[in-house]
């Protein structure tokens, strides 16, 4: 029953998080549930099979980070968004340690990111209705077009993990197509080069034939021709607006860029704090955005670097790593297209995070856990193949 419920939530955390914006309009702290019993039910099984997780280089650098964290909002307690983004910092470390635990052995990897593309699917089918309803850019269950392009590059790579036989095929060819619609829908450019990035390490790794591309983009190009067809005013008003936005946007990353850089150059120790980007961006910026005083840096890295000074963002940057090599060690041992998939998939995550600050969100998290899950997979597989 345990297991059952385990599968169940774990497949629901992943599957619902690119749902959020849907969930926050039923309620409030509605896009929290399923992850918090999760943590729970996953307690609750540790005690009654009286164990520990395995340990992992996973474990101390999350340890680590949530040490860093607590000092740096220990220094700024009194500035007024480090507690809120504290605690919106602490449950992205705890369900990567639950779900690196429960598919190392309750949940099968591949039901993890099948949910993972269903989740993805659906908002990208949500986005794609936004702009038949008359949204300029596809947005979907979440505000920020640029949001909802990050969680469905995020998801295309994990297609090549699923099983590919007779008609599901066709299935994975019509899911793909829609992931990428509902990503070129969005027009964001930093979600296109994600996903081109992806797509070469698949291809330059045989996780993905030139066919599949050539057939997926001809198909996603088709429909784009209808929908060009029937919504061309809409259309020439998405890209005239996305090009004035364009260049806009461009001058204020490099402004917020800046102003994060001489952040941690003053404070490179501990940073400002959990959202003292947004409290200290007037300052930093000199006042560069009259109309917006508390924003994102929009470079997760920067924006790291920034609140939690370099301590913080080496250990950031050590749990991509051990998410990297541990999928290595996967694919080394036989998990040959699960650990190219998520490999492609972390890639995606981590150019479209050059662009956007992503760190409140689950991808970049669930990927890592997800890769060390498959290296402890593979390891006992390995045992048990040389004990027989």
């Amino acid at each position: 029953m345990l297991t059952l419920l385990l599968r169940v939530l774990a497949c629901g955390t992943v599957a619902l998080a690119p749902l959020e914006g849907y969930l926050l309009q039923v309620h409030g702290q509605s896009a929290k549930v399923v992850p918090a019993l999760l943590i729970g039910v996953w307690l609750v099984s540790l005690a009654r099979e009286r164990r520990l997780p395995s340990p992992h280089p996973l474990h101390l650098l999350i340890a680590l980070l949530a040490v860093v964290l607590l000092a740096t909002s220990a220094v700024h307690v009194a500035e007024p968004f480090t507690l809120e983004y504290l605690v919106r910092w602490v449950p992205f470390l705890v369900i990567t340690v639950v779900l690196a635990d429960v598919a190392s052995r309750a949940v099968p990897v591949r039901l993890l990111l099948a949910g993972a593309v269903a989740g993805a699917v659906v908002a990208a089918a949500g986005g794609l209705y936004s702009v038949v309803s008359g949204s300029l850019r596809a947005t979907g269950p979440l505000e920020d077009p640029n949001d909802l392009a990050f969680f469905l590059v995020a998801a295309l790579p994990l297609l090549v993990a699923l099983p590919a036989r007779g008609r599901s095929r066709v299935v994975l060819l019509v899911l793909g197509a829609v992931l990428v619609a509902g990503a070129a829908a969005t027009f964001s450019r930093g979600g296109g080069i994600a996903l081109g990035c992806a797509l070469v390490w698949l291809i330059a790794r045989r996780g993905l034939p030139v066919r599949a591309v050539v057939v997926t983009a001809a198909v996603t190009g088709v429909a784009a021709l209808v929908f060009a067809s029937t919504a061309q005013a809409e259309l020439s008003r998405a890209f005239q607006e996305k090009s004035h936005i364009a260049g806009t946007n461009a001058d204020t990353r490099m402004l917020r860029w800046q102003a994060a850089s001489r952040m941690l150059a003053d404070n490179p120790v501990l940073g400002v704090g959990p959202g003292g980007f947004r409290q200290e961006y007037a300052a930093a910026g000199h006042n560069a955005e009259i109309d917006e005083q508390t924003p994102v840096a929009h470079n997760l890295f920067l924006e790291v670097a920034a609140e939690l000074g370099i301590p913080g963002f080496l250990l950031l940057v050590g749990l991509i790593a051990v998410g990297f090599v541990a999928s290595e060690r996967a694919w080394r041992r036989g998990l040959r297209r699960e650990a190219v998939a998520v490999q492609a998939a972390l890639l995606a995550v981590l150019v479209a995070s050059i662009f956007l600050s992503e760190q409140y969100y689950l991808p970049l998290w669930s990927l890592v856990a997800i890769a060390v899950a498959l290296e402890q997979r593979s390891l006992k597989e390995s045992r048990c193949a040389s004990s027989t």
